[in-house]
């Protein structure tokens, strides 16, 4: 009989520390625009996912209002059970390997500058699903050559073999997000580990220093700020050029709770201390997500980074 996939559950025991209301400063529009439900339609259409329907993305009205998404691969059902994330867990179906096809006619119909390509861990390939990521880079790069590429990738559980498959495609940003501070790991999502996270981002820049390397950091979860502003170091140390830094925010009550709410002015000093380390950019705010104006990241840093040129016009 076939699993159907689930929510991640966490112990029920740490419900009671959730603050009851939300402050102010994290009230989010309802997503009403046109454009919203012009790109819900299209991705129906195309059997395509997105990450911010999935992961409850408090920017989606934002975002899509702009005609802007990240584009979620490899399905919707998750290996892994992370206490934060709202996709759905369970036994993935086979690999689709016409999806890079219908995400590369996505891009090109939305007219997009900037694509970000995300993906659910699939442990259950030694692979990870990097070669869909590779695939997907080419794809796009033949129907849409004038737009960047973001791939926002699992750790492949450190295996270096399936970073090198992404990164032989070349993208233009290579992220990885370290999610919470060392402590919390195993707490926060019990299958990750630190190590691989700094094996990936570390060997990333190793392979090639003209792609831009990112990574991300949710606050509110138990750690504190010196944890943070530590994390911080660690990933400068790796050669992480973007970072970006955001507020947990429980998608249901069987999710680990919101131990606290950090206040705009801390997520300022967050920003001010990463410019300090010497992160290209920073994006620190109370709804900063990963793919939080990935577009104006990468046009501010263009003379980071070198457009993929076709074979033979290097």
């Amino acid at each position: 009989m076939t699993r159907q996939p689930t929510r991640a559950r966490v112990n029920p025991q740490r419900m009671d520390t959730t603050p009851k209301r939300r402050p102010p400063w994290l009230k989010v529009r309802a997503p009403v625009a046109p454009t919203v439900r012009e790109i819900r339609q299209l991705m129906r259409g195309k059997a395509l996912h997105t990450v911010c329907e999935e992961a409850l993305c408090p920017n989606l009205g934002e975002c899509w209002g702009h005609g802007t998404a990240t584009f979620l691969m490899l399905g919707d059902v998750c290996t892994r059970t992370c206490g934060f994330c709202d996709v759905k867990r369970g036994i993935p179906q086979p690999v689709d390997w016409e999806e890079a096809e219908r995400i590369a006619d996505a891009v090109a119909t939305m007219g997009l500058d900037h694509a970000v390509i995300t993906s659910v861990n699939r442990d259950d390939r030694g692979d990870g699903g990097a070669p869909l990521f590779a695939m997907v880079i080419q794809r796009i790069r033949e129907r849409a050559p004038t737009c960047s590429i973001e791939v926002l990738i699992p750790d492949f559980k450190g295996r270096l073999d399936a970073l090198r498959i992404v990164m032989d495609a070349r993208p233009d940003i290579l992220n990885h997000n370290v999610e919470t501070v060392p402590r919390l790991f195993r707490l926060v999502q019990p299958q990750d580990r630190y190590e691989w996270a700094r094996r990936i981002l570390t060997a990333a820049k190793a392979m090639d220093p003209t792609v831009l390397t990112k990574s991300g950091i949710m606050v509110g979860l138990g750690e504190t700020m010196d944890e943070v502003k530590a994390t911080l170091e660690d990933l400068r140390a790796w050669g992480v050029d973007i970072v970006t830094i955001g507020q947990y925010l429980q998608p249901s009550r069987h999710h680990l709770p919101i131990v606290r709410y950090y206040h705009p002015d801390e997520f300022e000093e967050l920003r001010e201390f990463g410019y300090q380390l010497g992160f290209k950019w920073v994006e620190s705010g109370p709804l900063v997500r990963s793919s939080y104006r990935a577009a104006e990241q990468v046009r501010a840093l263009s003379q980071y980074w070198r457009r993929s040129a076709p074979q033979g016009e290097a």
